[in-house]
């Protein structure tokens, strides 16, 4: 490895979502040198590669990241194309350093620094902060492969809108938030099933003015934000069913499935003659399956000993057995809102907040990270 390969930069924080930029903010007021890593080609790209259709389940007036309302009427609900637009416009303002097309392969550290690798590139770093989320690969049942090959299958992370599909009928499995609006999404003209157990919906219409007006607030700032916390009893209970938190129907209704023709079916147990078999022992014949069945929070290139499981052991994003390891964006990190994008920058702040004391109290800073991009 030459020299003219690596580079020292103080703080890199890998992922350009929103939850990379609230760092990038944050990390900037306090004149911390940083330089965030993003694979995508453009900013927001992680929200312009979702379905087409899809809109946040948050009134634009909680969906701006610290410094910057989001530009739009605060009872709206953004689309996914809005809110790409806005991450792009937040980091031109606030002049974040962002290298796109870097895609990080390792991050390991050396007992002295942090080392990111991507590609034939190397990055040295006292900090690193990673950002990506966990929405990051979409896991499928092993027996997917046995399905017909002239099935067509997707996964939810990569559908984007009906055309992808060929004609015939359609299985969409597994019925949380991404299942139930695919499926409505691809209803026109089809005959669609879902499967899966129904995992419950949230007691609010979401789409009502009292809670567009009011009722968000209380919600989304006081109940997601301040009262589930790590900090509170009824919060620490909270997080042990995030999974389930996570997965509760939020927009829709089964009597919007009903009014669409579509067919709640059981799970799917397996394959039979190519063919989708349901655990009722009933076999679908279909031309297409949307697979929405969650995703692998894909750390695999973090080659740190910080894991426990697939989750990483933190304080609030505060890796205490590995200092200057940093995690944000994470489901419940903090708080039921850590996962959201009103919620992102409280963790941020506490990120940056713990670089600053790190970075004053060590002997030596590095080298600032305005050096020329080695990547």
């Amino acid at each position: 490895m030459t020299a003219s390969e690596r580079e020292r930069v103080e703080t890199v924080v890998i992922g350009g979502g929103q939850a990379g930029l609230s760092v990038g903010y944050h990390l900037a007021r306090r004149d911390l040198p940083f330089v965030i890593l993003d694979a995508n080609d453009r900013i927001g790209d992680a929200w312009r590669h979702r379905w087409a259709s899809l809109r946040l389940f948050t009134p634009a007036r909680h969906d701006g990241l610290d410094g910057m309302a989001f530009p739009a009427p605060g009872a709206t609900y953004p689309t996914k194309d809005e809110m790409a637009d806005y991450l792009q416009a937040y980091a031109d303002r606030f002049d974040l350093p962002v290298r796109l097309g870097v895609e990080v392969d390792r991050l390991s550290y050396d007992g002295t620094r942090f080392r990111v690798a991507a590609g034939e590139r190397v990055i040295e770093a006292d900090n690193v902060v990673v950002a990506v989320g966990t929405d990051q690969r979409g896991r499928i049942p092993a027996y997917a492969p046995q399905l017909a090959a002239d099935i067509v299958q997707l996964h939810s992370v990569d559908y984007r809108r009906p055309s992808q599909l060929k004609d015939g009928d359609v299985l969409v499995v597994g019925a949380a938030n991404s299942g139930v609006e695919i499926a409505l999404d691809v209803a026109g003209g089809r005959r669609v099933w879902l499967s899966g157990r129904h995992p419950g919906h949230v007691p609010i219409d979401i789409d009502g003015v009292a809670y567009r007006y009011v009722l968000s607030r209380l919600v989304l700032r006081v109940l997601f934000h301040r009262v589930l916390t790590v900090d509170t009893a009824i919060g620490r209970r909270a997080r042990r069913h995030v999974d389930r938190l996570r997965t509760t129907v939020v927009r829709t209704r089964p009597r919007d499935l009903g009014a669409a023709g579509i067919e709640r079916v059981a799970r799917v147990s397996g394959v039979r003659d190519g063919l989708p078999l349901l655990t009722d022992g009933r076999v679908l014949e279909v031309a297409n399956v949307i697979w929405c069945t969650g995703y692998h929070p894909g750390f695999s290139w973090v080659d740190l000993d910080v894991f426990e499981g697939q989750e990483p052991r933190h304080r609030s994003g505060l890796v205490d057995e590995l200092p200057g390891l940093y995690f944000v964006g994470l489901d419940f990190l903090h708080s039921v809102s850590s996962g959201m994008v009103h919620g992102v920058g409280r963790d941020a702040a506490r990120v940056a907040d713990a670089i600053a004391t790190r970075m004053a109290t060590r002997p030596h800073a590095s080298p600032d990270a305005s050096i020329p991009s080695a990547i």
